[in-house]
This record gives C-alpha cells, sequence and structure tokens, in this order.
C-alpha cells in the first residue's frame, strides 16, 4: 500500500514558534474580552470564574485550527482572531457545564479545581451562560468585520455547539452510560460532542478568506478527519494516562461506564483508528490546492501524537 498524501512542508516553519505566537495574540485577545475589570467588568464575582475557566490554561487547539485556516487561505486577521476566541469560549464554557455534578461530575480540569468546586455550582452555571453570550459578542463588532461574514461565523459556531453538534452529543454520551454502542453509533456520538467545534474551528479560518468549493469541502473532511481524532485519542488517553499530565481525571470514562473507542475497539485498534484519520487529515490537505497549509498539517500529528 502507498503512503498516504502529504503536503510537502516549508522548511522554515516550526510549529512551536507559529503556536507561540498565534496564542499570545488569543491570551491578550481573551484577557481584554472576557469580562476585564478594568474595561467590562461582570457582577457579583461572575466576572472571576468567567477568567477562571478561560484563561491560562488549555491546549487552545480550536483557536490554533482557526489561525492555522486562515493563513493558509490568506483571510481576515481580524475576524480569525476574534472567531479563535469565539471558538474557546464555546469550548471553555462546555466544559465548565460537563464538569458539574448533574453531568459528568468531575473536580479537576486543566489542572486546578473545576469552577463549580472553586466557586459553587450556580456561579459555574452562570458563568458558562455570560461566556456562551460572550462567544456570539465577540464575532460582531462594530467595525473591523463585514457584517455578512459575521452572520456566516455565527451560524457555523451556532450549529457546531448546539443541538446537531456538541450539545447533541452530549446528550447522547449521557443517555449511553452503561450502554452498549456500535462503531458507527459511537462515531455519530463523537462527531457531534467533540468533532463539530473542531470542525467548525477549521471553516470558520477558512469563511475569513475567499476559498475555492474543493478547497472548502477538503478543509471540511480535514476538520471532520481530525475531530474525531481527538477523541479517539482522548478514549486512548483515559486508558493509558495520568491525571498529573492530562490536567484531568484520568479513567473516568472507564468508572463511569461510558462508551469509547477502547471499549468499544479495543487499545491497539484505536490506536490504529487514530493514525487512519491522521492520513485522512492530511489527504484531504493534499486535495484542498492550498500551498500555506504547513499549520494545518503539523496540527494534525500533534493531535494524534499529544499525550495530554
Amino acid at each position: 500500500m502507498n503512503a498516504p498524501e502529504k503536503l510537502p512542508l516549508a522548511t522554515s516553519f516550526s510549529l512551536n514558534t507559529w503556536s507561540a505566537r498565534q496564542l499570545a495574540q488569543v491570551e491578550q485577545a481573551l484577557s481584554r474580552w472576557v469580562a476585564c475589570p478594568t474595561a467590562a467588568p461582570a457582577p457579583a464575582g461572575l466576572g472571576d470564574a468567567m477568567r477562571y475557566a478561560v484563561l491560562d490554561g488549555g491546549k487552545r487547539l480550536r483557536p490554533l485550527l482557526v489561525l492555522a485556516a486562515c493563513e493558509a487561505v490568506n483571510g481576515n486577521t481580524e475576524a480569525a482572531l476574534r472567531s479563535a476566541c469565539a471558538v474557546e469560549l464555546i469550548h471553555a464554557y462546555s466544559l465548565v457545564h460537563d464538569d458539574m455534578p448533574c453531568m459528568d461530575n468531575d473536580v479537576l480540569r486543566r489542572g486546578k479545581p473545576t469552577v463549580h468546586v472553586q466557586f459553587g455550582e450556580a456561579q459555574a452555571m452562570l458563568a458558562g451562560d455570560a461566556m456562551q453570550a460572550l462567544a456570539f459578542e465577540v464575532l460582531t463588532p462594530d467595525e473591523g468585520v463585514d457584517p455578512a461574514l459575521q452572520a456566516r461565523l455565527c451560524r457555523l459556531l451556532a450549529r457546531s455547539s448546539g443541538h446537531a453538534g456538541m450539545a447533541g452529543g452530549q446528550a447522547i454520551d449521557l443517555a449511553s452510560i452503561g450502554k452498549p454502542l456500535a462503531e458507527a453509533e459511537l462515531r455519530d456520538m463523537h462527531r457531534r460532542k467533540t468533532g463539530a467545534l473542531l470542525q467548525a474551528s477549521v471553516l470558520m479560518g477558512a469563511a475569513c478568506g475567499t476559498v475555492t468549493p474543493q478547497a472548502w469541502n477538503a478543509l471540511s473532511d480535514y476538520g471532520a478527519a481530525i475531530g474525531l481524532a481527538f477523541q479517539v485519542v482522548d478514549d486512548i488517553l483515559d486508558v493509558t494516562g495520568l491525571s498529573e499530565t492530562l490536567g484531568k481525571t484520568a479513567g473516568k470514562d472507564q468508572h463511569t461506564n461510558k462508551p469509547t473507542y477502547v471499549t468499544v475497539l479495543g487499545l491497539e485498534a484505536a490506536r490504529r483508528h487514530a493514525a487512519e484519520l491522521r492520513d485522512q487529515a492530511h489527504a484531504a490537505l493534499a486535495r484542498s490546492g492550498l500551498d500555506r497549509a504547513a499549520g494545518l498539517s503539523l496540527l494534525a500529528d500533534k493531535v494524534v501524537e499529544r499525550d495530554s
């Protein structure tokens, strides 16, 4: 069998250097836009909970995908930065709610106590609600981003985070505890719960520029492949990783009797599937016809090779 086609990488491109530069911008923007105590304070301690939930932690993979896709299509950088922050706000709000006792009931996230442990359940619920709303406020500035693009970005984010995407996947996840799932059912759950927002991150970055239908479809396929690969690797790390490395409670899925790719396929088959999905992502990039996609290519590798 021939090796899957893979985009050649620019010899001068360093993912670590590029990521550090992009993430510094994202962190600065989030610090300005998320209940900044001097610019946009939130009442009754709500701002403290919001900032605790989203600042100074996490892999920031979704923002990196937005910015890498925007760079690949030479898009509007202001729109991309706002999209990167909006996606991270949605992701952070989902983690706050997922960790609560009525959902996954976890006490550790990003290496520190979860928001409901630190601030109480009511404040955690409100912080998640406020971050979800703020994501769409960030996407709709008074100037700098064309209104038609604002609307398109809002639609992409809303669809990927609502019942057709993340929230729907979480509903399936909770309804599946203790029940056997076929691989197709597990794939559908994970494409919604985790994959949809990762795929939307890529497409929001692409929407910030002008792309051919061929490139758009290829980037959509790339996003779908790494979105599912991310969750497959998460399932693997839940079995093989340590809480200290993961920044969250290891073995949680097994303890709560949740179906995962490891329980459905087995550990080695799950690892092979993650590698197959990475190959699919590289093949999609090769089909895109884009010549500035080095960041996306290396991020696909990082998704599968990560240890946390």
